[in-house]
């Protein structure tokens, strides 16, 4: 129904019939975070949110550009228009995608593409790489480039790094473009390596809820380049490529010669929680591949200490969330996604769920914060074609 109503808004739009709908979810990330550019280890899952896209070819160079969540009209740009940093606000996402795929060497004449999302913005839960997917998948289907979908995913994540200007690691958009309804998506980011992780909750009586704070953050504003910078550092200091070379077994000692080596604290705790939350993902994997789903509790509430202590990327509302959702008896609790606001998950028995919901909303509002928005996350399906 929605795939239908966004080929009608087109229609109404453009004056014609689309050639087609599809459809990238946004995504939420279990465990492994700030890994991704350490070329470590993350354990993300699809949404059952996605960005919708009705396209149709061109053949004049011209891109047209219109999204129904945003109050603007048409983004028109021409064939000399798509200039990485040109400030085109949400529709950089989309035209970093045909300018990536341009440079590729892959013919795109033009295209009409109409947007509508319903993935909450600024939660963290990736809804500039659903944009970025949507419109690589729509584009590879027209254009007949015959992309699979990791490469479709790593031209998405390289039209955010160089043409909108975030430098975003792979995981946002392998997870959109990759993922599996039932599975959590294990991703090596090395090497792309990926496997399909059983994730059905349900089968074990349990619920992964969503918390989005509504506390909106801008990776844009340096903090998520200073962390890149400093785990950076410490791989040079370290004498790696990079952390995930280092052993959890080693961590210790690796810190000693940080230290040794006249490297801040702060290099120190952000090497740290990268090198543990690797651990923490292939803990996790470990327990979900023995059905010991509950155990992965409180591994998710030790990764968001990780994440408050040593990365110091989380906010009050956030701690919040793990804090009142704990008490009230979830299994487990922690932010996910890059932080500064954003979204929690709770891992919680099915049955509890309306009662730590409840226990979360009510803290939020002794605190004076704005209400949250709570739903459960359920494994879905990675991009793919409506209509």
């Amino acid at each position: 129904m929605a795939a239908r109503r966004v080929a009608e808004e087109f229609r109404e739009l453009y004056g014609a019939d689309p050639d087609g709908v599809w459809a990238a979810p946004g995504r939420v990330n279990l465990i492994g975070e700030y890994t991704d550019f350490n070329d470590g280890f993350v354990l993300p899952l699809a949404l059952p949110h996605t960005a919708l896209a009705a396209v149709a070819r061109r053949a004049d160079g011209v891109l047209r550009l219109h999204s129904a969540d945003v109050s603007q009209g048409v983004v028109e740009l021409g064939p000399d228009g798509l200039v990485p940093g040109s400030g085109t606000g949400w529709a950089a996402y989309p035209a970093g995608v045909v300018h990536v795929l341009r440079g590729a060497g892959h013919e795109i004449p033009g295209a009409d593409i109409h947007l509508s999302s319903t993935v909450p913005t600024g939660a963290g839960l990736s809804s500039s790489a659903a944009l970025e997917v949507v419109t690589a998948l729509a584009l590879n289907d027209l254009y007949g480039l015959g992309l699979p979908a990791a490469e479709l995913a790593v031209l998405a994540q390289r039209a955010e790094n160089e043409f909108v200007g975030v430098p975003c690691g792979i995981m946002d958009q392998m997870a959109s473009a990759c993922a599996t309804a039932g599975y959590a998506l294990y991703l090596d980011t090395r090497d792309l390596g990926r496997r399909q992780v059983p994730f059905d909750l349900a089968a074990h009586g349990l619920r992964l809820l969503v918390v989005d704070t509504r506390v909106k953050h801008a990776l844009g504003d340096g903090a998520y380049a200073e962390r890149r910078a400093g785990c950076e550092a410490g791989a040079r200091a370290l004498g790696v490529r990079a952390l995930r070379d280092v052993p959890y077994g080693e961590l210790p000692a690796a810190l000693d010669r940080l230290a040794e080596a006249g490297e801040s604290d702060d290099v120190r705790a952000f090497v740290r929680h990268v090198v543990s939350d690797d651990h923490r993902v292939e803990q996790v994997i470990a327990l979900l591949d023995a059905g010991d789903v509950r155990a992965v509790g409180p591994v998710l509430t030790e990764g968001h200490a990780s994440l408050r202590d040593d990365l110091r990327v989380s906010c009050p509302e956030l701690d919040l969330v793990v804090s009142a959702a704990t008490a009230a008896g979830a299994l487990g609790a922690r932010m996910t996604g890059g932080g500064f606001g954003g979204s929690a998950i709770v891992l919680v028995e099915e049955a509890e769920a309306a009662a730590v919901t409840k226990s979360v909303e009510e803290a939020f509002a002794a605190a004076g914060y704005t209400a949250p928005r709570v739903f459960p996350a359920t494994a879905s399906r990675g991009a793919h074609r409506v209509l």
